[in-house]
C-alpha cells in the first residue's frame, strides 16, 4: 500500500504523519510505503522544520532524513490514499484531480472534518500536534489493515 501525507509546505505536519505511520507500519512488518508532499513549493528539498524533528524525536521517531516535495498530479496514479492535513490542502489537491477515481483517494487525515492545526507560527503547538498525529497514525494502522 502506498500512502501520501499532504500539508502546505511539507515541513511540519505531513513529515510527522509520514515518519510516524511509516515507523508503525515497519514495526508491524507491513509492506507500506508512506511519503509526504506539500501543496506549496517553497521548501522543496529542505528537511522538516527543526521543531517537527524535535517533536518527533521526543516520541521516538526520526524524520530528519526526509526532504520536502511539491505535490504533483502524477501522485494520484502512484498512491492508494492521499491524506491531507486541512481543508485548504483538501481543496488544493482536489483541484488537481483529473478523475473521480483520483478524487476518491483524497481525504482529510483526521476524522469528522477535523483539521490538523498548522504549528508553524507557534512553537508551543508542535508537541500537541505531534501527539495528535501519532494517535491518528495508530488508528489508521488499524483501519487500513482490516
Amino acid at each position: 500500500m502506498k500512502i501520501l501525507m499532504v500539508c502546505l509546505g511539507n515541513i511540519c505536519r505531513s513529515p510527522l504523519a509520514h515518519g510516524i505511520l511509516q515507523h508503525l507500519a515497519d514495526q508491524e512488518n507491513l509492506d507500506w510505503q508512506v511519503h509526504s508532499a506539500g501543496t506549496g513549493n517553497w521548501h522543496v528539498g529542505s528537511p522538516p522544520d527543526r521543531r517537527s524533528i524535535l517533536a518527533a524525536r521526543s516520541l521516538g521517531y526520526d524524520i530528519s532524513t526526509q526532504r520536502a516535495r511539491h505535490f504533483s498530479p502524477n501522485f494520484f496514479d502512484e498512491y492508494d490514499h492521499i491524506l491531507v492535513m486541512d481543508k485548504n490542502n483538501l481543496k488544493d489537491v482536489l483541484a488537481l484531480a483529473r478523475t473521480d477515481e483520483h478524487k476518491q483517494k483524497v481525504k482529510l487525515f483526521l476524522v469528522n472534518e477535523q483539521e490538523v492545526t498548522d504549528p508553524y507560527y507557534d512553537n508551543d503547538l508542535f508537541e500537541q500536534v505531534s501527539r495528535e498525529v501519532e494517535q491518528r497514525c495508530k488508528e489508521l494502522l488499524k483501519e487500513l489493515t482490516v
